[in-house]
């Protein structure tokens, strides 16, 4: 286990947060959360966090012994090239990196959707226009779905051609399994569903709030 220590600034109930939180626990980094008041108090928006951590005004972001890297997918990315010597969670197969971004690319996406939903609903953002971003979060996660679905007939349980999980499923996950939060059902999306039920039943999966783990399959 590594004995270094990053920070990461952390909202609890960001799922973009928990995709650094779940790949810092499986790899086994030690780490330092720096809290940041996201809801209610907009603290992503302060001058001092503008200025200083992320000019975009966004979590999550680290700071690796200087080293400043903000975007869930990018830090996922940044992590596993660091510390997962044997390259599962981002494999060096130039055929599966290219599928692992196109599925980051994807999460983009969700969190511009299904996220946008959940922050509507659960975290009172009523500007956002409701009904465009659930009809969005619905339209990728049809494309995830049949995705899914064309996989199982072919032995295989995750969004790219490898055995296991990797950094593009943690990546389109949380957003997916929080949809519920922003009013979208998974009903229609069987794939989808099993998908998130191997990914909760996964070892060293912590989840948070809205996501319990689930435990061995």
């Amino acid at each position: 286990m590594s004995t270094a220590t990053l920070k990461l600034y952390d909202y609890p109930l960001s799922g973009n947060c928990f995709k650094v939180r779940q790949m810092l626990a499986w790899l086994g980094v030690a780490y330092q959360a720096v809290p940041v008041d996201f809801f209610p108090g907009r603290e992503h928006r302060s001058a001092a966090f503008l200025a200083n951590v992320n000019p975009l005004g966004q979590l999550p972001v680290i700071d690796d012994d200087g080293f400043v890297l903000r975007d869930a997918q990018a830090i996922l990315v940044y992590l596993a090239s660091r510390h997962d010597a044997e390259g599962r969670w981002y494999p060096a197969d130039p055929k599966l990196r290219g599928e692992v971004a196109q599925w980051l690319a994807t999460a983009d996406e969700i969190t511009r959707t299904a996220s946008a939903a959940r922050l509507h609903d659960a975290l009172g953002y009523h500007h956002l226009d409701i009904d465009a971003c659930r009809a969005g979060a619905r339209a990728v996660f049809r494309v995830l779905d049949d995705h899914l679905a064309e996989r199982a007939t072919e032995g295989l349980r995750w969004l790219a051609s490898a055995p296991e999980a990797t950094i593009a499923d943690l990546a389109c996950f949380p957003y997916v399994a929080l949809a519920g939060e922003g009013g979208i059902s998974l009903d229609e999306f069987p794939a989808l569903r099993n998908w998130v039920w191997d990914f909760r039943h996964l070892p060293g999966f912590i989840g948070m709030s809205g996501i319990f783990p689930a435990g061995p399959a």
